[in-house]
């Protein structure tokens, strides 16, 4: 039986506030434990929450951000359980009237296609403790630093069908938070973490499969692999007539495996209800439009410009849009060379490569974005081959100084003479008449050997259109 994928991710991104949800407590990350949790956050008698007003602020940036809804009033409730790093026994929520509803982002698939996924709702919530089973004997710990801590949760629609849209997605989720300013998306401290809701059914069935719900997943590698994982255990299971059951599961990478964490077998009742201690929040359209005019340039927005301004593809400007650092790098780097195109194709093709390779991103470049703009316009003038430039780049990377240093030391500055390449195709010629006469007599696919001898006798510096020219008409 052909299988189709259902999928739906619930995104959690810690809102970058200096204080607490509903309290004055610090959010700095990796503080002791239990260090930076007040009264409020332990749940004390007789405390009282108060809303942080830059939370709500945030969370209305998102809702514009994916050209949402946001209602004229929203309400918090208490979604009411039970757990160890819960010291409530309850965790302050929204449920009926989130602050954001009915948006949507564009993903890029590939080269040539876009496909819109829709997101029902945001809403706000404080974030619970954290439970510690490492160093620990037949027991837990508790650290409750992160009670409290804002969180903006988003949720899609089941509209992806792969892994692959799924990481698209959540990609693109973290782009725009970190845009906005609103989250830092720190994945390894918890800042933008995510749950995937998984179904199979068979294609062309329209009613959706039984979900299972992968928790806590903190990493687009993982993400991929631990849905991939979960798509084929789900489908091996039907196909050999078992059942799947609802429930919550776990990743683990180091056995690349889902886990069961807990039985599901209906959505639990958490018995909403809207929470006393705090009013309803009402969001007037002039404060959703003041907040409007601080928004800055989208990555939606930047991408369109990209393209009509500098004649990008969308698969190339998605890659260069896909943080603000990188857009910026990208931009410095044409305004030093005039060379679009060129400047996108050595950033993605070499300069990205160097820094995945080394673990580093476009903010701790060895190569600035100046340096790499003077590279590019080189090779545009032909004072430097592509083969060359690499060596340049290298040689930047590993701080031998300037380009102009670089050249001149190494001697690898481009040959445009055009008596000097003739002379040099006049000596390949003499040197190889088996191979001229073969040229001659119609074994045209010689060519790419001359072009190679040249090349390595000139060490790569002969310029490669002057020397395609001047070779045809000397084999002519």
């Amino acid at each position: 039986m052909e299988w189709e994928t259902v999928i739906g991710l619930e995104v959690h991104a810690q809102l970058a506030t200096k204080s607490k949800i509903f309290s004055g407590a610090s959010t700095q990350f990796g503080e002791l434990p239990n260090t930076t949790a007040c009264a409020i956050d332990l749940g004390f008698p007789g405390v009282l929450p108060v809303l942080n007003l830059e939370a709500v602020v945030m969370a209305i940036k998102f809702g514009l951000g994916i050209e949402a809804t946001i209602p004229h009033q929203s309400v918090f409730a208490r979604k009411n359980y039970f757990y160890p790093d819960l010291p409530k026994g309850y965790q302050i929520s929204q449920f009926e009237l989130p602050v954001v509803k009915r948006g949507f982002i564009d993903i890029v698939l590939d080269k040539d296609t876009t496909k819109r996924i829709n997101i029902t709702r945001a809403h706000l919530e404080e974030d619970a403790g954290k439970s510690l089973h490492e160093n620990w004997s037949a027991q837990t710990g508790i650290d409750l630093n992160r009670a409290g801590i804002p969180l903006l949760e988003i949720v899609s629609e089941p509209e992806m069908r792969s892994s692959k849209e799924a990481v698209a997605y959540l990609k693109a989720i973290h782009t725009l938070v970190r845009y906005l300013d609103i989250c830092d998306g720190n994945m390894q401290e918890g800042s933008f973490r995510c749950d995937a809701n998984v179904s199979v059914r068979p294609r062309g069935q329209t009613a959706f499969g039984t979900r299972t719900e992968l928790k806590n997943i903190n990493s687009f590698r993982y993400v991929e692999r631990a849905i991939q994982v979960e798509v084929e255990r789900q489908i091996n299971l039907l196909e050999e007539g078992g059942k799947i059951i609802q429930e919550t599961r776990l990743y683990d990478p180091d056995k690349n495996e889902t886990r069961t964490m807990r039985a599901k077998e209906e959505a639990n009742d958490y018995r909403y209800f809207p929470d006393p201690d705090l009013l309803p929040l009402v969001i007037t359209d002039e404060w959703i439009a003041s907040i409007r005019q601080t928004l800055p340039e989208l990555p939606q927005q930047k991408l369109k410009r990209l393209i009509d301004q500098y004649g990008l593809s969308a698969y190339d400007a998605t890659i260069l849009t896909s943080s603000k650092e990188m857009a910026a790098f990208y931009e410095t780097a044409v305004s030093a060379s005039n060379q679009p195109k060129l400047a996108a194709n050595w950033i993605i093709s070499e300069l990205l490569g160097a820094l995945n390779k080394a673990n580093l991103d476009i903010t701790t470049s060895p190569v600035s974005a100046l340096e790499l703009g003077k590279l590019v316009s080189y090779i545009a003038d032909n004072i430097l081959s592509g083969k060359l430039a690499k060596i340049v780049l290298e040689a930047l990377w590993e701080k031998e100084g300037d380009i102009d240093t670089i050249i001149a030391k190494r001697g690898l500055k481009q040959i445009t003479d055009t008596a000097t390449i003739e002379k040099m195709v006049d000596d390949l010629i003499v040197a190889h008449p088996e191979q001229v006469a073969a040229y001659r007599a119609g074994k045209e696919k010689l060519f790419g050997f001359f072009v190679g001898q040249a090349m390595k006798s000139s060490n790569g510096a002969i310029n490669p259109e002057q020397l395609n020219q001047i070779l045809k008409q000397k084999l002519a």
